[in-house]
């Protein structure tokens, strides 16, 4: 956790905006003070806790009572100190999908708003439960992908503007849904066989290789799609002047063509990319 909050506060004296979540996949979570209200409370740049596994063998298996003081401890740090308090869930293949959460909403006084379920678009059952999730009301987090017909012929996954499609289809409110690329994360790669390859690395360009597809493969409209990767997200997050270009928000611009092609970056009024 030390060494991500200093690779946050880097990130944020070159000119980025970045931010972090404290813990880790495992509960007891990993935090740098003594609890997790404290480091939402104390640390500017942590907003909620994350990325803890669920419904997956690489997690610890936590019971229901574990993850709800987790999230719990996640809003009040959020409450006390005007953050967002979210909890960054990460979604495995298991049958179990999305369970803690729902019981969470369902059997407590916690909102859905403080959860975020990532990677639901991991295969076709648990993006089946995702839709049902999103349709009550609760967030829902796509991970994009730089080969995207590598998963999803692989895998089972479900293709990133697809999975949109369907949920708009369903009649999930579009501000529900976010993409998220796991940039620099680790990417385990396996054979049409199932057998472990090796480990790749995420790129956070699939984002936008992402609302191309959107675009121009399910024809979702320009707002609806470029909205999961800017305003959407900065809704959820409480991220203040973020995701909008309007009067009194940080100039974080991304300048595109016609064609969706990347032409120039500002960050915080200044450029840092040009093509």
């Amino acid at each position: 956790m030390c060494a991500l909050v200093a690779k946050t506060k880097g990130l944020n004296e070159q000119g980025m905006s970045a931010y972090c979540y404290t813990g880790s996949y495992q509960i007891p979570v990993h935090t740098l003070t003594d609890s997790i209200v404290k480091d939402i409370m104390m640390i500017q740049e942590i907003i909620g806790t994350g990325e803890i596994a669920i419904s997956d063998h690489r997690s610890s298996q936590p019971t229901f009572e574990e993850f709800a003081r987790v999230v719990a401890d996640t809003r009040l740090g959020g409450v006390l100190s005007g953050k967002a308090g979210i909890v960054n869930v990460h979604l495995g293949d298991s049958p179990r999908c999305l369970d803690l959460i729902e019981r969470v909403v369902d059997e407590t006084e916690i909102p859905a708003s403080q959860i975020l379920p990532t990677h639901i678009n991991r295969n076709e059952m648990l993006f089946g439960k995702s839709i049902e999730y999103a349709l009550k009301g609760g967030a829902v987090d796509f991970t994009g992908n730089e080969d995207i017909d590598y998963w999803e012929t692989i895998c089972d996954e479900v293709r990133v503007c697809n999975g949109i499609k369907r949920m708009l289809d369903a009649g999930v409110n579009p501000d529900r849904m976010t993409i998220s690329s796991d940039g620099q994360g680790s990417l385990p790669m396996y054979s049409s066989d199932g057998e472990f390859l090796g480990m790749g690395v995420g790129q956070s360009s699939c984002l936008l290789k992402e609302v191309k597809e959107c675009v121009f493969k399910t024809e979702i409209p320009l707002e609806i799609a470029i909205s999961t990767i800017t305003s959407n997200p900065a809704d959820i997050l409480r991220l203040k002047g973020k995701g909008k270009v309007e009067e009194g928000y940080d100039a974080d611009l991304c300048i595109l063509d016609q064609e969706l092609q990347l032409v120039e970056v500002i960050a915080k009024g200044n450029t840092v990319y040009t093509k």
